[in-house]
């Protein structure tokens, strides 16, 4: 039997997008309509921003935990957080968790290398273009990344926190992020991160500029692979 997937969700939209994705995906592999178990536990948004907004990583961390020891008690084998912004509090919650993480950024920079990709443009709230989320597992393996700029960050953290969490999406959102993109790609980037799970359910392959490293996707499906490799069969 598959493993049993747990996502530990803050964002409903970037949750959703995660949670369909192993669903839709999983038929690949096991058949039709078919996908490993999954549970899912979050507390709500403004919770997870009550933290935030105050600096406060430990305390997200401790929500974060608490998500965590709920999905052990569900029976989850391993679990997945689909907020890039959140795993700076990953850090705090990882140490005393009943079960073993997979870290998104981690995902993604293993993704960029396996396809060649050299600079990075980061995307995502200003909390996490602002932070060493991406850049310390993009180092590691060579990788090099820009960010957007100060006015570029207000922007974008505005789009994602007033529309794309609360499922509005605008043309003009769409256009923005072009703009950005097209920026990133002439200052050098060859690829984009949409270090937000939200940004994909605007951006992608289609009507970027630059290829795509879809954070939200990528996380699901190395969750599914996981889920699958770890199966334990009778005998």
């Amino acid at each position: 039997m598959p493993q049993h997937i747990g996502i530990v969700a803050c964002s409903a939209e970037g949750a959703a997008l995660c949670y369909r994705t192993i669903c839709i995906e999983g038929a690949r592999f096991l058949g039709p309509h078919m996908h490993p178990e999954v549970s899912m536990h979050t507390y709500s948004l403004g919770e997870y921003m009550s933290c935030i907004y105050r600096g406060d990583w430990a305390a997200a961390g401790e929500l974060m935990l608490a998500s965590a020891n709920k999905l052990a008690k569900s029976g989850c084998n391993f679990l997945i957080c689909p907020d890039n912004t959140l795993h700076q509090a990953l850090a705090y919650a990882a140490p005393d968790s009943p079960l073993p993480w997979m870290h998104i950024a981690e995902i993604v920079a293993a993704e960029a290398s396996k396809r060649g990709y050299g600079r990075l443009g980061i995307t995502g709230t200003r909390y996490l273009v602002d932070s060493e989320v991406y850049p310390e597992k993009l180092r590691p393996l060579g990788l090099r990344y820009e960010r957007p700029t100060p006015v570029e960050r207000d922007d974008i953290d505005r789009i994602i926190m007033q529309e794309l969490v609360y499922g509005t999406f605008r043309a003009e959102a769409i256009a923005y992020f072009q703009q950005v993109i097209n920026r990133m790609k002439r200052d050098g980037c060859d690829a984009v991160v949409l270090g937000c799970t939200e940004i994909p359910l605007i951006i992608n392959d289609g009507n970027s500029s630059l290829p795509t490293l879809d954070s939200t996707r990528l996380l699901a499906r190395a969750a599914l692979q996981r889920a699958l490799e770890c199966s334990t069969f009778p005998a």
